[in-house]
């Protein structure tokens, strides 16, 4: 395969939770319901029938050095970056992002937040 060719993806979008927890108190995403998010959009995903082959992968990820703007998840392969509060987020995420491919550009987190 030349470099210039595209490989076929096994998932159409991977969306990956930082799920970090830093003990020693700094500001980090498992402090604010990371771990919550995660299981509810795996379940959304799979509820929307999203899930597999060719389609979504909700995947935990440690530490992504965006800790300031916590919590927050990232949906490659666009690499759009997302802060999130509750349930009702991220469920919009999943029906306009995963589902449709439109982003939320309410939620996205602002390019220079970092650790």
């Amino acid at each position: 395969m030349l470099m210039s060719e595209t490989p076929q993806s096994y998932y159409q979008r991977h969306i990956f939770f930082c799920l970090n927890q830093r003990d020693n108190g700094e500001y980090c995403c498992a402090q604010h319901g990371a771990q919550q998010a995660y299981e509810h959009c795996k379940r959304r995903v799979k509820e929307e029938g999203l899930a597999g082959e060719g389609k979504v992968r909700v995947n935990k990820a440690g530490c992504m050095n965006r800790c300031a703007g916590a919590p927050v998840a990232v949906v490659y392969p666009e690499g759009v970056w997302y802060t999130y509060v509750d349930r009702t987020d991220i469920d919009e995420i999943v029906e306009s992002h995963l589902k449709r491919g439109v982003i939320v550009e309410r939620l996205l987190l602002a390019p220079d937040i970092g650790r």
